[in-house]
């Protein structure tokens, strides 16, 4: 596997960080963010347009770096600045081979995961097809635990894909999506809006109509990993009641509901998120 700062083959003008790049065994390109030195956190973001590794955690990384954290902000593929191949199946099994494959050229052998939503499955799927990797859990509204028909009758959802099938996304009309993600649509900064337009265009149609998350609920017992998790109860993309699902089946887990909350827990509740994860690594 080899690792560069930059590749050629992905537009330089977005409005992102350029971090570093790695090339997996199938000759995938990776970008990543990396910051701090310490136990390897990686970062894993949610789905839809536009959607970035730095898009969805500038506000919460680098609290984790001054914390002693070696943190790595993943663009998984189809998003942000890594390859965005259109002759895939973007399915679960596609994105936890290519986190696997990242792990394992990152050279470390265990990792923290955090993640939001489609992140927050892939990080589950890694810990219940390679325990080994995985020292803890950290779930934001995680995907996974739903059919697929649940999703697609949430509100956000809906709108995501009414939105995304009338053509290009601008920014107003990522407003229009991503207002839905929050509980309060006035802390939705236009630099968030200007980054997921940007990285919107680029991406190709495969990568939702494709995108397949199995439910695995029925696997939640095998998990031996520390979770914490973090649902908003306002939460419009993915139902809060997938909480209990963890709460029941896995007796390592502990998760913080919060009201006034929607999709982004760490964009809507930076602090608490920020501290809660922090106090979770040291004791947890």
């Amino acid at each position: 596997m080899n690792q560069q700062t930059n590749n050629p083959n992905q537009p330089q003008d977005l409005p992102l960080p350029l971090g570093h790049f790695v090339t997996l065994d199938s000759g995938l390109k990776l970008h990543y963010i990396e910051q701090g030195q310490g136990p390897v956190i990686i970062w894993l973001h949610g789905s839809g347009p536009g959607a970035s590794g730095f898009s969805n955690f500038k506000g919460n990384f680098p609290e984790f770096a001054d914390a002693g954290y070696r943190n790595i902000i993943l663009d998984l593929p189809g998003f942000g600045r890594s390859d965005k191949p259109d002759d895939v199946n973007y399915d679960l099994d596609f994105f936890v081979t290519a986190l696997n494959g990242f792990i394992a050229a990152l050279g470390v052998k265990k990792v923290t995961l955090l993640g939001n939503s489609l992140g927050g499955a892939i990080a589950l799927g890694q810990a219940l097809d390679y325990p080994d990797t995985v020292e803890r859990l950290i779930l934001m509204a995680p995907g996974g635990v739903e059919e697929r028909e649940t999703y697609f009758a949430m509100e956000g959802i809906a709108r995501m894909v009414d939105v995304y099938s009338r053509g290009p996304m601008g920014v107003e009309q990522m407003r229009e999506v991503m207002s839905l993600q929050l509980f309060d649509a006035a802390i939705l900064s236009d630099d968030i809006l200007a980054e997921r337009a940007a990285v919107a265009v680029t991406q190709p149609a495969n990568l939702f109509t494709t995108m397949m998350v199995p439910n695995m609920t029925e696997r939640l017992a095998e998990l031996n990993c520390p979770v914490l998790g973090f649902w908003g109860i306002n939460d419009k993309f993915n139902p809060h009641e997938g909480m209990h699902k963890f709460l029941d089946n896995v007796p390592t887990a502990r998760f913080i509901m919060l009201n006034r909350c929607g999709h982004w827990v760490q964009v809507e509740h930076q602090r608490l998120f920020n501290s809660s994860c922090l106090d979770f690594l040291k004791h947890g």
